[in-house]
């Protein structure tokens, strides 16, 4: 399957139906006043976020989407049937801005979520809604309003509670795929992952996260190259980042140098995602260079970053430990963000 992100579409709301103008015709009735019915109001196009779904597919090949138009009004009172809604399903997570204004118009994230994106225009009133004591026999009725009409730019930013970022062939993947039951290919060339992937990690009595492999940045990312600026806007949402890195390549003269290659990229990117939490492991520690490398890493890396975890995701040493620890900082993140508000409810 392709995996879609951004997709530009064209919604167009129904129009409402025009009232009638109509008058009574009975026998032995005279003047039996107007009975023009209302017109029905146009459909809704409507936005739906559905679990189900993961990528942007489907709206990559039909690029506009109409609902159904109101019914006119008739004699007798009768008034025209609403027209039908048009429903657009996108994964959780999407968000959607106007493509003309930029107004941001949703943040899908619930399952289930709702929002009208163009509005049906309203029905026109017949000439029966326009009667009073003193105007008996108007001879007029309302058109029925048009529908709105709008382009939309439409972004998936996936949910995912952790994020692994690093330099291609950091063993993002295989890390992934030994603590949960995704399955990314794995090679040994760089940018073999395509596309970010989401694994659901348990890591004791009925408690889990969701965690996101993203392809591997490069210097110059947040101007285009490689692959990982593309797919950055996935871990934006996260609330820890994994900060993956190979010591059997570092350099020795500049153990810090893949580090602040990536860290430099988050921030230029975005402000708030370099400075989001991290925990940083030395992967590929089954290697005896490596595992020298990775002791003079832990000896330069900043304070703030300590203790440096260490890593075979290839055997799965250093997993079942780190797993836990990922567990136990988000539990400590989700305190001290329901902390300020507990606090404003007393």
């Amino acid at each position: 399957m392709k995996f879609i992100d951004e997709v530009k579409i064209r919604v167009i709301a129904g129009d409402g139906g025009r009232g009638c103008v109509s008058f009574r015709r009975e026998k032995y009735v005279p003047r039996g006043g107007p009975n023009g019915g209302n017109g029905g109001a146009g459909g809704d196009v409507v936005v739906v976020a559905d679990p189900q779904l993961t990528t942007l597919l489907d709206l990559r090949y039909q690029k506009q989407y109409k609902a159904g138009r109101g019914e006119h009004g008739m004699g007798k009172d009768c008034h025209g049937q609403r027209g039908d809604d048009r429903e657009i399903k996108v994964p959780v997570g999407t968000i959607i801005r106007d493509a003309g204004t930029e107004e941001l118009i949703a943040d899908l994230q619930t399952p289930g979520q709702r929002v009208i994106v163009a509005a049906g225009g309203r029905g026109g009133k017949g000439n029966a809604h326009f009667v009073s004591s003193t105007f008996r026999a108007p001879r007029f009725a309302q058109p029925g309003e048009p529908g709105q009409d709008r382009e939309l730019e439409i972004e998936l930013r996936l949910l995912a509670d952790v994020g692994i970022i690093g330099l291609p062939n950091a063993g993002k993947s295989t890390l992934i795929a030994a603590i949960s039951a995704v399955r990314p290919k794995i090679a040994d060339y760089p940018f073999t992952t395509l596309v970010p992937n989401l694994g659901v990690v348990g890591y004791g009595e009925g408690k889990s996260f969701v965690m996101a492999d993203i392809p591997g940045l490069i210097e110059g990312a947040h101007e285009g190259h490689g692959l990982g600026h593309k797919f950055l806007r996935h871990v934006m949402r996260t609330n820890l980042l994994i900060h993956l890195i190979d010591t059997s390549k570092i350099d020795e003269r500049d153990p810090l140098g893949d580090w602040k290659t990536v860290n430099r990229e988050l921030e230029l990117f975005d402000r708030e995602l370099g400075a989001k939490p991290q925990i940083v492991v030395a992967n590929k520690i089954d290697l005896p260079e490596a595992r020298a490398n990775a002791k003079i890493l832990a000896k330069k890396l900043p304070r703030q970053y300590r203790p440096l975890h260490v890593i075979s995701a290839a055997t799965t040493e250093g997993l079942k430990a780190l797993v836990q620890v990922i567990g136990q900082r988000l539990e400590e993140i989700k305190r001290q963000e329901e902390a300020p508000r507990d606090a404003a409810g007393l």
